[in-house]
């Protein structure tokens, strides 16, 4: 029988190392996309008086957003299969 990702064989318990292994990779990917969008969003701010550009950087930022998900996303479930072959 294979071994369940995050379960301790042993003692049939949540594996809390492998877990904090995995999480802080993840937490990195979302910290720096979310980064870049308020970043992103913040110059739209300091564009000021002009409404095109506080608009444009409003929409930056949310394509900055999608594609962080998509990437995520795309992280967690190449991560599933390499831990499903483990």
């Amino acid at each position: 029988m294979s071994s369940q990702p995050f379960i301790d064989q042993e003692s049939g318990e949540l594996d809390l190392g492998q877990i904090r292994a995995e999480l802080f990779p993840l937490a990195a990917l979302i910290v720096l996309f979310g980064a870049a969008a308020v970043l992103v969003f913040l110059l739209g701010l300091l564009a000021g008086g002009s409404t095109v550009f506080a608009g444009l950087f409003t929409i930056l930022s949310q394509f900055v957003l999608a594609l962080g998900t998509g990437i995520v996303l795309i992280y967690v479930i190449a991560r599933g299969i390499q831990l499903a072959d483990e």
